[in-house]
């Protein structure tokens, strides 16, 4: 059996580097299935995606071998096997629209994910949770518990062996320390309205406001609020007959579909960061 594999790596930009990782992966016994590269011209950088198929190495050697050829180039590099879905927990509070759409399409085989455990600090999606068979872990949240609640999230999801943490509507800041532990794996969504409208209800304030254009932002999450690196954004119209139910109904569905992508989209290993943005191999 053919095994296959992705290749993501960002390096200073040369001449021939294309041609370089071709050809290695040729010396390897590797065959190309899926290419795509991107050149930074602002900051010199080179970022390239490779799903190929290799049945002559396995996984440790290739690591191996490309370890020792991506040194010379000042490679960033990651190899995954393509069999195996990302290991996910997702992370919810009191909105359940993303977690369900998202546990839809993993139980649909739309997301190359495996749901390991569903973590909360209200109980309202417990049920929802057995429904699919995936374990549910309440974990209350206080100002005077938050460092001990955030160590049993984290216990959680090193214990599950998480490659990746989605925030499905998760209504808590997490910590700087936890902030920096999931450092690129951990996505949030959110309500982004032109103009932006934050605090509580913001569907509320943008009614009240007459806006023309609803929208959400999925993003990369880090100690600076709601400013990560953007992997999705997406809009909608809405216009002056819309009631606030109306704009909460057509926002939770824009939530829903823009956070889907990006989770996809990361755990088919389609995005790289790039400083504080993202180079997205679609």
């Amino acid at each position: 059996m053919t095994n296959a594999y992705i290749l993501t790596l960002s390096c200073p930009d040369r001449l021939g580097l294309v041609h370089a990782v071709s050809g290695f992966l040729l010396e390897h016994g590797g065959n190309i299935e899926e290419a795509a590269q991107y050149n930074d011209h602002a900051t010199g950088l080179f970022f390239m995606r490779v799903q190929f198929a290799c049945d002559q190495h396995d996984h440790p050697t290739l690591k191996a071998r490309l370890a020792s050829f991506a040194e010379p180039y000042n490679m960033h590099w990651s190899l995954h096997a393509t069999a195996a879905p990302m290991k996910t927990v997702l992370m919810v509070s009191k909105e359940g629209h993303c977690l369900n759409d998202l546990l839809f399409r993993w139980k649909s085989g739309l997301l190359p994910i495996d749901i390991r455990a569903i973590i909360s600090n209200h109980r309202d999606f417990y049920q929802l949770a057995a429904s699919y068979n995936v374990p549910f872990h309440h974990i209350p949240v206080t100002g005077s518990t938050k460092a001990q609640a955030e160590a049993k999230q984290f216990e959680i999801i090193e214990g599950e062996g998480a490659e990746l943490v989605v925030l499905a509507r998760y209504m808590q800041i997490l910590s700087l320390d936890l902030c920096q532990k999931l450092a690129g794996r951990a996505i949030n969504i959110h309500h982004s309205f032109l103009p932006s409208f934050k605090g509580a209800k913001p569907y509320y304030q943008a009614h009240d406001r007459g806006v023309k254009l609803i929208g959400a932002t999925a993003h990369y999450v880090t100690a600076d609020l709601d400013e990560g690196p953007i992997i999705e954004q997406d809009v909608a119209r809405a216009d002056h007959t819309d009631t606030v139910e109306d704009l909460t109904a057509r926002g939770r569905d824009t939530e829903s579909q823009v956070l889907a992508r990006a989770v996809k989209w990361h755990s088919e290993h389609r995005v790289i960061l790039n400083g504080h943005k993202t180079v997205i191999f679609r």
